[in-house]
């Protein structure tokens, strides 16, 4: 490639495109849709949990152990929902505690 060839490339730099283009171009919404997906993986995950205890429970399912494992799931995406919660909230009150 030669310096002719650089030199035509078009110049597209985040700074001269608006905030939403490059969230556009990037293939999300951003922070919104990143959050919106985690929150509708937990509610799926423990939406199934509930459907395998609803099968233990009427006898439809003999394997105990996929429903202890789907509970677990449930509880680990939970509790790991609920520390990275924790953290986005520290880290906004720090950055709400800095001085201008």
């Amino acid at each position: 490639m030669n310096i002719q060839a650089v030199n035509s490339l078009p110049n597209i730099s985040p700074a001269s495109q608006p905030a939403s283009e490059i969230s556009r171009s990037n293939g999300g919404d951003g922070f919104s849709s990143l959050v919106k997906d985690a929150v509708e993986s937990i509610d799926n995950t423990q939406k199934q949990a509930d459907k395998e205890i609803a099968k233990a429970v009427t006898g439809e399912s003999p394997d105990i152990h996929q429903t202890i494992i789907a509970l677990q799931t449930a509880e680990l995406k939970f509790q790991l929902g609920l520390q990275v919660r924790n953290k986005l909230v520290g880290a906004y009150e720090e950055i709400m505690r800095m001085q201008v």
